[in-house]
């Protein structure tokens, strides 16, 4: 065949090809300009329509496709139907917590995570997780109470921060939970297992008249390395299990049970956040934990895997749909929260918080765990918040300073460093 003849053929089928469907609707309504484009796709309720006109492709979300038609300026080049929230991240998610959206809001200490939080999501359909860390446990106790009364069949979950200093502590909170029947907690800077959440995540077992394993203590797990999400990945420790039934505190067969389904339901993989965080890039952490997932459900094969969601530094629509492409099972937001009019926070911080920028935070030992040396916590480097903004205050050098004095002492005994006020 001539190379006439080949191009002849090949615009006949594209004429085929491109006259099948079409667009009709207002000219005017097509757009063509960067920012009105990234709008138009980002109107996730309504569909979007590429469109042929006068030579370049456009995009709308009105109009509607209709049949064969011989005009080109309606050409119809394809289409996106419309998508609601629900439609992103693993529907396990919304069925097994009730909620309309692979979504939660992520527990922030002292009750920043407030009551008012709390209660706003569940009532939206969606559920947060109350700040409980740093709190005794009367406080804690009396947000137990307030959230349930206001939602009695609501959506919601409670921190448990891992007291490496104070394990009595940790394990009161959990007794608290299980009195007031809490059905989720979310585990928050463990760095091993404890006796505690290992009895939270036993009592709930039970069987069905089927023979079939009911869970009604649910986890999630924050963390931020892989040898901790393997903790969660896998079944409780037999040592631990059995300490719990030679103290009463569990049934041998919610021993033998435990031993049957992983330690969490959830995993939220915590990338560089504002918390407890080990500065990780959530593009290289993401993929690793699910691929470790992977892993140990192969070996494991339990009857629902750990779903792996992500958290840290999301906050924008852009960021949560970077997170839900990379394979996120659910999203986790936090810092992002202080700003909202139900958090816990006053109005000075929430104002710091909305001018603060990038580049206006840094690390600084984190309080709960300054024996340890644990840089965790991010500081808005300005004045004191759950971050430091740094351009007027000297509140992040002075606890780097303080940790490096620490650990110039020869021993818990030596004589305690007095540092002068700069």
């Amino acid at each position: 065949m001539m190379t006439s003849e080949l191009k002849e053929d090949e615009k006949n089928r594209k004429e085929k090809r491109t006259t099948l469907f079409a667009w009709d609707g207002k000219k005017q309504d097509l757009c063509s300009h960067a920012d009105a484009q990234r709008t138009c796709l980002m109107s996730f309720d309504d569909p979007v329509f590429a469109v042929k006109h006068e030579g370049a492709a456009k995009l709308t979300n009105t109009g509607k496709i209709v049949g064969h038609s011989n005009t080109e300026e309606s050409e119809l080049s394809g289409w996106l139907p419309p998508i609601n929230a629900a439609a992103f991240g693993d529907e396990a998610f919304c069925s097994t917590y009730g909620v309309k959206a692979a979504y939660y809001a992520g527990g922030m200490a002292n009750a920043i995570a407030s009551e008012e939080m709390i209660v706003a999501l569940s009532k939206g359909g969606l559920m947060g997780s109350f700040g409980s860390g740093g709190l005794s446990v009367e406080r804690v106790k009396s947000a137990v109470e307030s959230i349930q009364s206001q939602i009695p069949d609501g959506n919601y979950l409670f921190n448990l921060l891992h007291n490496p200093f104070d394990p009595q502590m940790e394990q009161r909170t959990v007794e608290l939970y299980l009195e007031k029947k809490i059905r989720v907690v979310e585990a928050a800077a463990f760095i091993r297992l404890t006796p505690a959440i290992v009895q939270y995540r036993a009592c709930g077992l039970s069987r069905d008249i089927s023979g079939r394993i009911v869970i009604k203590n649910h986890i999630i797990a924050k963390i931020s390395r892989k040898e901790i999400a393997l903790l969660f990945l896998n079944p409780a420790p037999v040592a631990i299990l059995t300490q719990l039934v030679n103290e009463g505190k569990i049934t041998s067969e919610q021993a033998e049970l435990a031993q049957q389904v992983p330690m969490a339901d959830d995993i939220a993989v915590e990338a560089d956040s504002g918390g407890h965080t080990d500065n990780q890039a959530l593009v290289v952490l993401l993929p690793s934990i699910i691929a470790l997932r992977d892993r140990t459900q192969t070996h494991n094969k339990f009857m629902q895997p750990v779903r792996i969601g992500a958290g840290g530094g999301i906050s924008t629509p852009e960021s949560v749909l970077a997170a839900f492409m990379m394979g996120a099972a659910f999203v986790v937001t936090g810092s992002v929260n202080q700003a909202c009019i139900e958090s816990g926070a006053c109005e000075h911080t929430r104002k710091l918080l909305a001018d603060a920028d990038m580049a206006d935070v840094c690390m600084a030992p984190s309080a709960d765990m300054f024996e340890l040396g644990a840089q965790s916590t991010e500081f808005l480097k300005r004045e004191v918040c759950s971050r430091c903004v740094r351009r007027n205050s000297m509140i992040c050098t002075c606890p780097v300073k303080v940790l490096r004095k620490f650990r110039q002492q020869c021993g818990m005994n030596s004589k305690p460093v007095f540092l002068k006020r700069t």
